[in-house]
């Protein structure tokens, strides 16, 4: 939907378009993708903020579908991160 950037930091507001919502394959698309980055994701919904890289905090999220998940990324590769994961919710993660 957006990003923006403040020097390390940048974040970005993503739309949860699968119909089950952010379920088990969705959350392991993530934390694959994230594997081997090097900047901290965080994902907000609904007041509640969870490390992006842990699938069991994923599925805490219990983000349902057109759920709007705020995205931060902070650190090296912060950029390339956001990115892909924009790109991964914009296509349903494969589904």
């Amino acid at each position: 939907m957006g990003t923006t950037l403040d020097s390390n930091k940048v974040t970005a507001k993503v739309r949860v378009k699968n119909d089950l919502g952010l379920h088990t394959r969705p959350a392991t698309v993530i934390v694959k993708l994230l594997r081997n980055v090097k900047c901290e994701v965080t994902f907000t919904h609904k007041r509640e903020t969870i490390n992006a890289k842990s699938i069991l905090s994923i599925l805490m999220l219990a983000a349902k579908k057109n759920s709007h998940i705020n995205i931060v990324a902070q650190g090296e590769g912060a950029q390339e991160a956001i990115d892909e994961l924009v790109k991964a919710f914009d296509n349903k993660f494969g589904e």
